[in-house]
């Protein structure tokens, strides 16, 4: 909600009406971080469920709690630069990956059990 509340602010502030998605290159820049962090989060949520009953209920929401700091970080780096976006990205891929491997550990200990 936060993100896009930002995109509503900046189409105000830069005066971009829907369904316009181009205009301002900060408007641009938060935009697409908005819909980035949207593109993930389907992904997110599956892993953070599957991981949570499966695997360990403390360490997937530490894990998520993570995540959802790591994009905070990218979504302000990106509406900077473009360039800001890469650390929290890379760190964001790294706690998604984290997740589906205790998804499937979860998982494989679950079901391989007899």
């Amino acid at each position: 909600a936060y993100f896009a509340l930002q995109v509503i602010y900046a189409r105000r502030k830069y005066k971009i009406s829907p369904p316009e998605t181009t205009g301002h290159p900060e408007f641009e820049r938060i935009f697409r971080a908005q819909a980035n962090c949207s593109e993930y989060f389907p992904i997110f949520i599956s892993l953070l469920w599957v991981s949570g009953i499966f695997f360990h209920q403390g360490v997937t929401a530490v894990c998520g709690l993570l995540y959802l700091y790591t994009r905070l970080k990218y979504f302000q780096g990106y509406t900077v630069a473009a360039q800001g976006r890469l650390g929290p990205l890379y760190a964001s891929a790294l706690l998604l990956w984290l997740l589906l491997g205790l998804a499937v550990a979860g998982l494989l200990a679950r079901f391989l059990q007899p």
